[in-house]
């Protein structure tokens, strides 16, 4: 009897404490045969760099000669939304003339900022119609109601 409570309670428990593991999530660039981190100011170019580690993750919006490689962790916890835990993002800079690589920057989450964004809203004109009106909105106008289109351009006499 004994055995039987005591399996029971380690079953129950280890249910317990599995449910709570965190489900983890790459996402990004994902290094497998090189680094972005092993790139050689000086010496490699925009055709070694994408042979090495591929396309970037992005590219720079005002210049095509940076690139970024973006790559990041999260995980999540039962029912809580998911928590970035790990962010690297690695920026390359390139010559425009000779396309060698010019300089490598790392970065991580702790250089990351949190930006407020401003949740106002442009106000348009107009009223706004409340759910009665908008159900409500058509009676009257006379939709199902036979119309006297006599003399409108593009009917013809009789055609009812």
């Amino acid at each position: 009897m004994f055995r039987r409570v005591a399996f029971a309670a380690l079953t129950v428990g280890l249910l317990t404490t599995s449910a709570c593991a965190p489900m983890t999530t790459y996402s990004g660039f994902q290094a497998i045969d090189a680094s972005p981190k092993d790139v050689k100011v000086g010496e490699d170019t925009k055709s070694t760099v994408r042979g090495s580690l591929g396309s970037p993750s992005a590219t720079s919006t005002f210049e095509d000669d940076v690139w970024f490689y973006i790559a990041q962790v999260k995980e999540r916890v039962a029912f809580r939304r998911a928590q970035v835990v790990n962010r690297e993002v690695v920026s390359i800079t390139f010559n425009p003339e000779t396309e060698v690589v010019e300089k490598v920057d790392h970065y991580t989450l702790e250089d990351g900022k949190v930006i407020a964004y401003n949740d106002r809203e442009t106000p348009t004109r107009g009223r706004e119609l409340t759910v009665l009106e908008q159900l409500l909105g058509n009676v009257g106008r006379g939709g199902m109601l036979p119309r006297d289109d006599e003399g409108v351009p593009g009917t013809r006499p009789g055609d009812r």
